[in-house]
């Protein structure tokens, strides 16, 4: 079902990519489109056909029986100002819960071709036109990682100072990516994304992505990211080691 509702999903959202479009202002001021509304829709019609019974929380049209065993966590657009400047960093998030805690997440990059599947208890799988191996890298130092964020503006009040610490103790930090970054984690590629201010449909599917890769992924405490206690303050690593050292620093 994840992939039948990432190829609806794209199907929608490949012939706006890099068109016209009319972008609207979300109440947190997010650029939103009708891409985003209609992508959504066609992956909620699937699961209504398919998975009746089954909860579904979106960004773009909200909860339907939350509290169901198996709910599905939608962010059709996940990076949407990259998808309005015409950057292939942005992705389709299909996330599912089963009492609160992930246990499927795929990632899907529709323009570039690019998906991750994760499952619990499962090796995260990649499939890419151009090829690529799901598995994170060792890097058992801060300073010898690649630290990656979607924007520094991005912390609640008294958060950024703390992140600043980890940024400087890493070898390097990189802007920007929403959730291509936490793929690229899962592919060896980046070390540790630390973020802020996230909704569930943002963290949702990429748990199962990550830690099927090899990596750990909590929040700024070191607890697991569950439906209803997870506050979005994110930390994704691709080799849990460095977990003592990162969450030192975000204490």
């Amino acid at each position: 079902m994840a992939h039948a509702a990432a190829d609806a999903a794209g199907a929608v959202i490949r012939p706006l990519f890099r068109s016209a479009l009319l972008v609207e202002a979300k109440g947190d001021a997010s650029p939103v489109t009708e891409a985003d509304r209609a992508a959504e829709r066609a992956i909620r019609a699937l699961l209504a056909e398919h998975l009746p019974r089954h909860g579904v929380i979106g960004e773009e049209y909200g909860s339907e029986r939350e509290d169901a065993e198996w709910v599905w966590v939608l962010d059709p657009i996940d990076g949407t100002r990259a998808f309005v400047t015409g950057r292939p960093l942005f992705g389709t998030l299909v996330g599912l819960l089963h009492r609160g805690r992930p246990v499927l997440g795929l990632i899907d990059q529709p323009a570039t071709g690019e998906r991750w599947l994760g499952v619990a208890g499962q090796p995260t799988s990649f499939t890419a036109p151009f090829g690529g191996t799901a598995g994170c890298r060792p890097c058992a130092r801060l300073a010898d990682a690649e630290l990656s964020c979607t924007a520094p503006d991005m912390f609640a009040p008294g958060r950024q100072a703390k992140f600043e610490q980890v940024r400087a103790a890493a070898r390097r930090t990189t802007w920007g990516g929403d959730c291509y970054a936490y793929g690229l984690v899962a592919l060896g590629l980046i070390d540790v994304v630390i973020e802020d201010t996230l909704k569930p449909w943002d963290w949702a599917a990429l748990v199962p992505v990550i830690e099927g890769a090899g990596g750990r992924v909590t929040d700024w405490a070191g607890r697991d990211l569950v439906l209803g206690s997870a506050q979005g303050d994110v930390v994704a690593l691709g080799d849990p080691a460095l977990l003592p050292e990162v969450l030192a620093l975000l204490a």
